[in-house]
């Protein structure tokens, strides 16, 4: 089979004579251009695939690499080398032949017929307030990871962000907090965050740990892996780095924003007291889980991770989930850090040009090896961070007048009372709270809401289930819809209800 035309920034649509756009075609669509995405579009694209990547964001980067190439922090030592190797990411998918979207949201995907099935996907996403379409045999997921949601007192004041935010400001605009700044929660990206401030210049003026006493204990048993991990040598010259500059607070409880307007303060307790910090930003920060609304959208099954405490799709060693044609990539399927999202993109590649017949399972098999030796360095160690930084009970199951679900404004006290009324699950709290039906479609409390249910009912969270997500995913105006270019299945559908 020869290798399709794939010319680079070639417009594969085209106008269909006395009627609406045709939509584009592609062998493989890639979501998400973070390291698995853009590294699964090149390994690809040098097989001979025809791929088209399609990213929400205005560069390629994602979250971990964001503005890779546009940033305006010109002092490397500021982001430091993990950042700069990003830059080594985007120059092979460049030059790899791989078409790329910028600033292209997907919110729907569709099987083009049900009869045949194989025949690939209609995928529709938005550019700049126009809808388009593009169909492809073959989809793999990158969307990569968010934030945990972190619902305490106060966290819907101005002036609280969450840590993930604080770098994006400093990755894409240089800006960093002028006045008294906190960072507060678990996890080595608060450090990271920290580290990154101070180089730039900003002052932090406490990092309040909410790891509980004790936890270092139950990492020990996982401390060997560690010790011959990557993570150790850097995490330590980090820390030292930080401890040296910054205030830090340990087994920090009731963590509170506090302010009239805007945040003023934060309060808390730690050592058996109770303290209040000046302060004009808050930066919260307690892990990072799957983004999942995609791959739940698209029917792939999902299990409840116990370590990590959060729904991730179940994938095969090849990225494939259980809806045939689709793969995740990356931090989407399970987290595991940047340098592992981005041998795992190589591996789902591989996997989809064997699937479209670019190469077979033997020359898949081989290729795949050196990736996989790098995958299983670069999680070595992963167990010890993600037991140590297990996001404590107290700040994953919030209580009282702490808001849960930002969209709809639904408090902690709500949802528990709502299952005292019969509730039992997420998508029977949609019915009474409107949980997880505003524009975040569930992002930021679909979590939470899952573990408050579990909670108050005394069963496991995977008993309780998460939202039933349907399509459109991300929020869209009628004008939106109104330019979606047909195509003969839509055609079809419309002269069959006119009968």
């Amino acid at each position: 089979m020869s290798p399709p035309d794939r010319s680079k920034g070639e417009d594969r649509s085209a106008q269909h004579e006395g009627g609406p756009l045709i939509p584009s075609r592609c062998e493989l669509l890639v979501i998400g251009a973070g390291p698995a995405g853009m590294a699964a579009a090149a390994t690809a694209a040098r097989l001979g695939v025809d791929t088209l990547l399609l990213d929400e964001q205005p560069a390629p980067g994602g979250q971990i690499y964001r503005a890779i190439t546009t940033t305006p922090v010109s002092d490397q030592r500021i982001l430091g080398e993990d950042y700069w190797h990003g830059a080594s990411l985007v120059e092979p998918f460049r030059a790899s032949g791989a078409r790329y979207e910028p600033g292209a949201t997907v919110w729907a995907v569709s099987r083009m017929t049900a009869e045949a099935p194989a025949q690939g996907f209609e995928v529709a996403y938005s550019v700049s307030g126009q809808a388009r379409m593009v169909e492809a045999r073959y989809i793999l997921l990158a969307t990569g990871a968010q934030e945990r949601p972190f619902p305490i007192p106060g966290w819907t004041l101005p002036g609280v962000i969450t840590a993930g935010a604080a770098q994006i400001l400093l990755k894409s605009a240089g800006l960093v907090p002028s006045g008294p700044a906190v960072l507060a929660g678990c996890g080595p990206l608060l450090y990271l965050v920290a580290w990154q401030y101070l180089n730039a210049g900003a002052r932090i003026d406490a990092l309040l740990e909410t790891v509980p006493a004790g936890r270092m204990a139950q990492a020990l048993p996982h401390a060997w892996d560690f010790l011959r991990s990557p993570y150790l040598g850097k995490g330590l010259k980090l820390m030292r780095a930080v401890k040296a500059a910054v205030p830090i607070v340990k087994d920090v409880r009731g963590l509170q924003a506090v302010g009239s307007g805007k945040l003023q303060s934060v309060c808390y307790t730690a050592g058996g007291r109770q303290h209040e910090r000046t302060a004009e930003q808050l930066m919260l920060h307690q892990g990072v889980v799957p983004n999942v609304n995609l791959s739940r959208a698209v029917g792939a099954e999902h299990e409840w991770n116990e370590a990590l405490d959060c729904w991730q799709p179940k994938v095969d060693e090849w990225g494939a989930t259980s809806v045939a044609d689709i793969g995740i990539a990356g931090d989407g399927a399970g987290i595991a850090g940047a340098l592992a999202a981005e041998h795992r993109g190589r591996i789902a590649a591989l996997n989809a040009a064997k699937a479209l017949g670019r190469i077979d399972a033997a020359r898949r098999d081989r290729e795949a090896v050196p990736h996989r030796q790098a995958l299983a360095r670069a999680t070595r160690g992963r167990a010890f961070f993600d037991t140590l930084y297990k996001a404590p009970d107290a700040y994953r199951r919030p209580t009282g007048d702490t808001i849960v679900c930002r969209c709809e404004e639904v408090t902690a006290q709500q949802v528990r009372d709502t299952v005292a009324l019969g509730c039992s699950g997420p998508n029977q709290m949609k019915a009474f709270l409107r949980c997880g039906m505003g524009p975040c479609q569930g992002r930021f409390c679909g979590l939470t809401v899952s573990e408050l249910i579990a909670d108050e009912r005394g069963v496991p969270v995977s008993e309780v289930g998460y939202y039933r997500l349907r399509f459109p995913t991300k929020p869209l105006t009628l004008g939106e819809l109104a330019t979606l270019p047909q195509t003969d299945a839509s055609r079809q559908a419309v002269i069959r209800l006119k009968k």
